[in-house]
């Protein structure tokens, strides 16, 4: 496969690294300050294209990945649905639903695959719990958890687009907790009810949240709770938990941690749980990441391209992961509870 690459910050470099890795070409890309953009594509052997539009439109491409800002991933994909051309956006697919909703539209009526990235739906521990949960071997599911009690240094913030409401739509939840709330979200099912307390610029000169908590409702009738933060030094491996009546399950950072579950000798001789210890997390590194997610993403992108099959995370997952986030936000503004549609 042949890829534009349009934005070339530090998580372009991880995607780049990930093409190379599983044997797609990256021919070009593009980036608003030259400097950087020639240099990633002398890194990674592109050509460097100034202009956007022109990346967007540059012929031969398979897809297009866009690792720009959210609020600037709409013209990209109206390019792209004009001349037929798939498109990945990093997450999160925007910073509101009207611009998300008329991004699926777009890409729908095209015929083209929408992809949102959202790695962490291709760890080993997600896909063993989507088995697990889908044969009932933790029972009735009760409570599914997230923490994300992370830590960003000032010099992450020192441009003021980081954590503004315009540009990335937030703060921890929105940039570094989206990833968990969406596998939440996978294995658990739609959010009925959201409940959220934040507290805006708590140890960061932003404008957004680096503390929110918040309880949810799902739609099984499960509840949870989510704990995101970038304020916390020296920043913890994320967790999430999920309990059932059989039984409960932990994953830290991309690993299965813990699996203690009644009575699953015969299911755990026929599926084992993928138990490991090695676990990788962004919690005060965002580079501190493995790739071998973002390649198995980009394989299934690849093959829903190929096949015309939707990817796994397309972009009606990417509106539920945004969707969620949102009605957190509007909760923790109104300080009362909010229902989701």
């Amino acid at each position: 496969m042949k890829v534009g690459i349009l934005g070339t910050g530090a998580i372009a470099n991880k995607h780049a690294q990930a093409y190379r890795n599983i044997g797609f070409q990256v021919v070009a890309c593009s980036n608003k300050t030259e400097s950087r953009g020639r240099e990633f594509a002398d890194r990674w052997g592109a050509l460097f294209v100034p202009d956007s539009e022109e990346l967007c439109r540059y012929p031969g491409l398979d897809f297009i990945d866009v690792c720009t800002f959210p609020d600037s991933h709409l013209r990209p994909v109206e390019i792209c649905a004009e001349i037929k051309r798939p498109v990945q956006l990093q997450k999160p697919i925007a910073t509101n639903l009207a611009e998300a909703r008329l991004m699926i539209d777009l890409a729908r009526d095209a015929g083209i695959a929408l992809g949102v990235m959202s790695q962490h739906r291709f760890d080993d521990a997600t896909i063993f719990l989507w088995r697990a949960f889908a044969a009932g071997r933790l029972g009735k599911l009760l409570q599914a958890d997230a923490y994300v009690k992370w830590f960003r240094s000032d010099d992450y913030y020192s441009r003021p687009i980081k954590g503004s409401w315009h540009t990335e739509g937030g703060g921890a939840l929105i940039n570094q907790a989206i990833h968990q709330v969406d596998v939440l979200l996978y294995l658990m099912g739609p959010v009925a009810r959201v409940s959220g307390i934040w507290q805006l610029g708590a140890r960061h000169r932003i404008e957004s949240e680096d503390v929110v908590n918040a309880l949810l409702s799902y739609s099984s009738g499960a509840t949870g709770v989510i704990q995101a933060s970038t304020a916390f030094w020296p920043g913890y491996t994320e967790r999430i938990e999920i309990h059932g009546t059989k039984g409960s399950a932990i994953i830290s950072g991309d690993r299965l941690t813990a699996w203690d579950v009644l009575d699953d000798e015969h299911a755990n001789a026929a599926d084992p749980a993928p138990l490991a210890q090695n676990v990788a997390s962004g919690s005060s590194d965002p580079m501190a990441i493995g790739v071998t997610t973002f390649e198995r993403q980009f394989l299934d992108f690849a093959e829903a391209i190929k096949t015309g099959r939707k990817p796994l995370v397309d972009g009606e997952e990417g509106y539920r992961a945004l969707e969620a986030v949102l009605a957190i936000y509007q909760s923790c503004r109104e300080q009362q509870p909010v229902r989701l549609a």
